[in-house]
């Protein structure tokens, strides 16, 4: 279920108005030049009869809202935040010091991006589904998916924890976010836990990626690993 990073919402005023802006000009323009090319033959008949812009003003209209457009597209493409996430193995993250499965997300980009929603979705190992675990039937809150898990005997903040992030969290650029932990108990009953995340950049376009948290898991663990930066 792990997705590419996409965008799903483009901002009404400074996407969907803009292109409607630009398409309408460019409609004046054609407008123009067919009236300019039939004058004096067929002005009879609406809309040719209308004289809305001269040909200097429709094409001065045309290549300033494309321009504006353009300049906008590059704009967005310059802060679109990076979504990337990776795990590590951890100690002493739980109350009993033990070896943990830690999951961070990060913007590589170079401009901060702010949660709009997060979305978890639980499945279980073979083994805790013959004992009567169930899998989640869709997209819930970080409180449901805490409450699955814990379901299977696991406790809170002791096997596992998902940290609590609330709409307008912001993942300055370069910077992390905290995702959450599993130990080895934890992991023996939890096969995968997806992670929906959507954030707005700074032109107002939502972005989406669906993080697998358990993607590479070292679930008997060893050795902490390294830190990655």
């Amino acid at each position: 279920m792990e997705t590419d990073q996409r965008v799903v919402q483009r901002s009404t005023v400074f996407s969907r108005l803009l292109i409607a802006v630009v398409t309408l000009s460019w409609l004046l323009f054609l407008h123009t030049v067919v009236r300019q090319n039939l004058h004096g033959r067929s002005l009879e008949q609406w809309p040719w009869d209308l004289d809305l812009l001269d040909i200097q003003s429709a094409t001065a209209l045309a290549v300033s809202v494309s321009g504006a457009w353009l300049a906008r597209a590059q704009y967005a493409r310059a802060v679109r935040p990076t979504i990337g996430y990776f795990g590590r193995v951890m100690a002493d993250i739980g109350p009993t010091g033990q070896l943990s499965w830690a999951i961070h997300a990060f913007n590589g980009a170079q401009d901060v991006a702010t949660v709009t929603a997060l979305d978890y979705w639980v499945t279980f190992t073979t083994t805790a589904r013959a004992a009567g675990a169930v899998d989640s039937a869709g997209w819930g809150s970080v409180s449901e998916a805490t409450n699955a898990i814990a379901a299977r005997g696991l406790t809170d903040r002791e096997d596992f924890a998902l940290d609590l992030i609330g709409k307008g969290r912001p993942i300055p650029g370069q910077g992390l976010m905290f995702i959450g932990w599993f130990n080895e108990k934890a992991m023996n009953e939890v096969e995968e836990v997806f992670v929906r995340l959507r954030v707005i950049d700074r032109v107002g376009d939502t972005h989406e990626r669906t993080l697998a948290l358990m993607k590479g898991a070292i679930r008997h663990p060893l050795h902490p690993d390294p830190a990655p930066f």
